[in-house]
């Protein structure tokens, strides 16, 4: 069993979702939680630091939600269909781990024929207004990733993990898979080039670089 791990934002698609749950509200609003996420995934300031406090900012409602779920497909990597295809061809488990959000993610994830994502689900109240996030869910903090990957490991068994992604988040990752691949045709982060085990700016770069497995 071989197990593909991907990040969701500025890697299967251009964006990031909490920027553009921003971007609803203004451009006052969108300036500072970018300049908050790209810290964050910079590994400036901890995710821990910042979630909550991202949130009770935006105040997403369900109708944004579904608006930036549109995005995700609209700004996929362009690349990113076909690739997924090759790779569930050639025996891989697709999984989506993301700090983003389970209902803000999931449009893109079917699109993509992804059926298990692992990410932070939102709660709406009755008219569709924000009523906050689980608190539980790993992504929300630092070593969320490795957690869930070392959760994956135990439910699913993989002879081999493969983790791509962009940020320091993902990067964090790397000591709990067997290849990290570093992903920069939206983010080229200096820290993750330099680390990974192989750096892509494509997505279509990948299956060639682990085809042997």
């Amino acid at each position: 069993m071989k197990l593909i791990v991907f990040d969701c934002d500025s890697t299967l698609s251009a964006i990031e979702g909490i920027d553009e749950l921003a971007r609803v509200n203004g451009p006052e609003t969108f300036d500072k939680i970018e300049a908050l996420t790209n810290a964050a995934m910079n590994g400036e300031i901890p995710i821990d630091d910042i979630f909550a406090q991202r949130l009770d900012i935006i105040q997403p409602t369900l109708s944004t939600c579904k608006k930036v779920g549109q995005l995700y497909i609209d700004q996929i990597e362009p690349t990113a269909l076909p690739t997924l295809e090759l790779l569930r061809a050639e025996g891989w488990e697709i999984v989506i781990v993301s700090g983003g959000f389970t209902q803000v993610i999931e449009p893109l994830a079917k699109h993509l024929g992804v059926e298990r994502i692992e990410a932070v689900p939102l709660k709406f109240h009755e008219d569709g207004s924000y009523a906050g996030y689980d608190t539980s869910a790993p992504p929300t903090r630092n070593g969320g990733k490795p957690e869930i990957i070392q959760q994956l490991k135990a439910e699913l068994h993989p002879d081999y993990i493969v983790m791509v992604g962009d940020g320091i988040s993902d990067l964090e990752a790397q000591s709990v898979v067997d290849t990290f691949i570093g992903f920069g045709r939206y983010a080229a982060r200096e820290k993750v080039k330099s680390e990974a085990d192989h750096f892509v700016l494509s997505l279509d770069e990948i299956p060639a670089m682990i085809s042997s497995r």
